[in-house]
């Protein structure tokens, strides 16, 4: 009897599978799952795998919100590097006086130029120490200053303290001091400019004028840019 009950049994699972109108899976008789179930779905169809999907939603969001961050910070960065390299750029000012020892420079009977060797400062070394020029080095308004001084030497001498300030060739100002009244004597000229990138400005010594300094520094010759042009 039993040998004949699982015959029956053999026999009716086999007339089942091969008819194939009935399938079975975790899910319950008739349902197949989700291939590639959408995060949003993942609760519905896999209850045990809900914390690790809201997890890495979370992870995700984390991540693109990080992603941004970084790339609004590194282009900051990029304009604020930008801004500074422009400053730096900009910076320039000079300041240097005719030397550190006694000397003097003249009379000449040509106009020749005025070297001045002791340097206080000379921010982006647009001024040559070797010639006297200084080089504009970006288009912009200048402030310049010139102090000449001389000393005549003896009682009842001409004193003839005097210079010119040129740009580009092209006189800007003439401080003078012509007299016989004392010994020594001095004058000077500020001045704002508009200069060109590559502009020059140097003093140049006019016949008949000289100019005595020591370490006292009596004799100077200044300038920095006061804005950029744009």
């Amino acid at each position: 009897m039993g040998e004949m009950r699982g015959v029956i049994l053999l026999t009716l699972l086999g007339t089942a599978l091969a008819e194939g109108s009935v399938s079975y899976s975790w899910y319950g008789p008739g349902q197949t799952p989700l291939e590639n179930p959408a995060p949003e779905n993942l609760c519905l169809t896999d209850p045990g795998s809900c914390g690790c999907c809201v997890m890495q939603r979370q992870l995700w969001r984390l991540s693109q919100f990080f992603n941004t961050s970084l790339n609004q910070f590194e282009a900051g960065l990029q304009k604020a590097q930008g801004v500074v390299q422009s400053i730096q750029a900009s910076r320039s000012a000079f300041s240097v006086a005719l030397t550190d020892s006694r000397r003097c420079v003249g009379p000449e009977r040509e106009e020749v130029a005025v070297v001045y060797q002791s340097v206080f400062v000379n921010m982006g070394g647009s001024y040559n120490v070797f010639t006297g020029v200084f080089t504009a080095p970006r288009s912009g308004v200048y402030s310049l200053a010139l102090t000449v001084f001389s000393d005549a030497g003896s009682p009842g001498a001409l004193l003839a303290a005097c210079a010119r300030l040129r740009h580009n060739g092209r006189v800007l100002a003439t401080p003078s001091e012509r007299n016989t009244d004392d010994q020594e004597d001095s004058a000077t000229v500020v001045l704002a400019t508009q200069l060109r990138a590559g502009d020059t400005v140097s003093v140049r010594l006019p016949p008949g004028c000289f100019l005595c300094d020591d370490y006292s520094h009596y004799n100077t010759f200044s300038g920095f840019l006061l804005y950029a042009a744009d």
